[in-house]
């Protein structure tokens, strides 16, 4: 199984990435399921049903999630009948929509695993004995697990890798917005990525306005950040090569589309 996973999708930039380049990585990659990160999607805050759906329509199999999951207030209209998108599934129990779902391809299926850390974050349920549990949920029915570590530390995303290594194909962490040099398969065969990197502002920091974040560098003061809204653009992402029947990585591939790194057809 050939799975593409692209990275934090932020405000209007990244969702028009999402549109444009979408089909062609798939006309040149062939994936059989399509991840996207995006809880950054509205105006860098949240998803709304309009966003989601959007990116249903152009091509996505399953929407992730992370901190920003509720920041727009149209989640709760919508999200349990968002059957294609997860959010941490470390929320407490009671809270709206699924940590986890099931795509089928062909006779095969991939489970795909939402967590979120707690190094420099909220505080929500062990991560690591969350799961242990989902992964045993998800074995019953295959062994293809897909995770996506949302995490603020390096630290913390490499032990989750090596925590589940041998347990799920890949863990590919999502959150801090800049894709990290460190792919590889693991001795027992699960792909790790520390981070895939985001999609939007090639020339904001973290997706954000430049001025007002040196600014607050510069006097420590309360400052308001905004989504870069025009400019240049960047998609980044990975490619994966997940064995049918053993559910090991076989191949992890980052994919970096931007004005420096232009997509070659």
């Amino acid at each position: 199984m050939r799975v593409l996973f692209i990275g934090d999708v932020v405000g209007s930039m990244g969702r028009e990435m999402i549109t444009e380049y979408l089909p062609r990585l798939k006309k040149k990659y062939r994936p059989q399921v399509t991840i996207v990160n995006g809880e950054n999607a509205a105006s860098g805050r949240g998803i709304t049903e309009k966003i989601y759906k959007k990116f249903l329509q152009d091509g996505v199999d399953v929407v992730t999630m992370g901190n920003h999951t509720w920041d727009n207030r149209d989640i709760f209209e919508f999200i349990d009948q968002a059957k294609k998108m997860v959010r941490p599934a470390n929320f407490p129990e009671g809270t709206p929509g699924q940590g986890m779902v099931f795509v089928k391809v062909n006779q095969v299926e991939l489970a795909v695993i939402n967590m979120q850390a707690r190094s420099f974050m909220v505080d929500l349920d062990d991560p690591f004995r969350k799961m242990n549990q989902l992964i045993e949920e998800a074995k019953k029915r295959t062994p293809i697990i897909f995770v996506d570590f949302h995490g603020e530390t390096t630290s913390e995303k490499q032990a989750m890798g090596w925590f589940l290594d041998g347990k799920a194909s890949a863990v590919i962490g999502t959150h801090t917005h800049v894709q990290t040099n460190d792919a590889r398969i693991l001795p027992q065969g699960t792909a790790y990525l520390t981070d895939v990197g985001m999609t939007g502002p090639y020339d904001g920091i973290l997706g954000m306005r430049r001025e007002p974040v040196i600014e607050k560098f510069l006097t420590a003061l309360p400052t308001r950040f905004e989504v870069v809204e025009k400019g240049r653009s960047m998609l980044s992402g990975c490619l994966l090569e997940l064995d049918d029947m053993t559910g090991k990585a076989k191949e992890i591939q980052l994919i970096q589309i931007n004005n420096d790194q232009p997509f070659l057809e």
